[in-house]
């Protein structure tokens, strides 16, 4: 789960790649460990898959697309919400903004593999927390991700005077 993050009004193309690999995390770390899937990864599926199609078709973020809005969006300013988006661009198009969609999924998914993989040891120790206690505290987690034990270190006792 991630911490709450910071109010921003800008953000890169990097931030949102890495974003995607974030949110693809579950997903892949579910096939890993179980061999299966469930519904679990739903949410985060979406929200990478919306990141996705906004820096292709609303960021002008895509190499392959170039610096264009596609698609006019209808919204609701005072409830910030859109209402619908009318298609403005030709079938070719969109067959391309489909493609460097599924590119940019496909890539996050092979990176959050390969640091769940490279961390599998470390995703082990937190499931195994997780599973005996319900609950990881931050510094704990961070402990664990960090290198050292998942036992809060203890107060050395004072050694006895030297006479």
């Amino acid at each position: 789960m991630k911490l709450p993050s910071e109010d921003r009004h800008y953000y890169s193309r990097s931030q949102f790649l890495d974003e995607i690999v974030v949110s693809l995390g579950g997903y892949v770390a579910e096939k890993m460990v179980f061999g299966d899937l469930t519904t679990g990864a739903s949410d985060d599926l979406k929200k990478a898959t919306d990141i996705a199609r906004n820096i292709v078709t609303r960021y002008g973020m895509s190499d392959k697309i170039g610096p264009i809005v596609l698609g006019d969006q209808e919204e609701l300013i005072f409830l910030g919400r859109e209402i619908s988006t009318e298609k403005n661009y030709s079938e070719e198009t969109a067959r391309v903004v489909d493609q460097e969609v599924k590119r940019i999924l496909d890539e996050a998914q092979k990176k959050a593999n390969a640091i769940i993989t490279k961390k599998r040891a470390k995703l082990d120790e937190i499931a195994q927390i997780l599973i005996e206690r319900e609950t990881i505290e931050r510094e704990e987690f961070e402990r664990i991700i960090k290198g050292a034990s998942a036992e809060k270190p203890h107060a050395q006792k004072p050694s006895a005077p030297v006479k």
